[in-house]
């Protein structure tokens, strides 16, 4: 029974190092998405936000609830790209966030759905996304 284990293990560990050897030779370009997407964005306090929000002008604030939702209450400046049509790869995403290098905020009502926004933006391509949690948690001036 021992042998039998061994033998499976051995083959279980061959195989594995074959397809990972195999996966940067097959798709070099996908390998490098899929590990930026895994990793793509950060997460930041509300504090850190704002002093981000401070320190840069051009950072796009990005509001990923209803349109309900927003207008009952947002961050200024921000603008509304519900997650849905984020995930869907709407035509809208483009034309809201045309620079995929942009420095982006995503936020929504408790966290949930800017984690999902954020991890689609991330398989779009975009590269610098901090999601900031839920306007739940947001401890200053909010516009309505």
């Amino acid at each position: 029974m021992k042998k039998f284990l061994m033998l499976v293990f051995a083959a279980v560990l061959a195989v594995s190092a074959v397809c990972f050897a195999e996966a940067p030779k097959a798709a070099e370009g996908t390998q490098t998405v899929q590990t930026q997407a895994a990793a793509a964005y950060k997460t930041l306090t509300p504090q850190q936000a704002k002093q981000r929000m401070e320190q840069n002008d051009k950072i796009v604030v990005l509001d990923v609830r209803t349109q309900e939702e927003f207008a009952a209450g947002h961050i200024p400046g921000a603008v509304l790209l519900p997650v849905d049509l984020i995930e869907a790869k709407s035509e809208e995403v483009a034309k809201v966030l045309p620079d995929k290098d942009a420095e982006i905020l995503v936020y929504c009502r408790s966290g949930k759905r800017a984690h999902r926004a954020s991890q689609a933006l991330a398989d779009m391509g975009y590269t610098n996304i901090e999601h900031i949690g839920g306007i739940m948690d947001w401890p200053y001036e909010v516009v309505k």
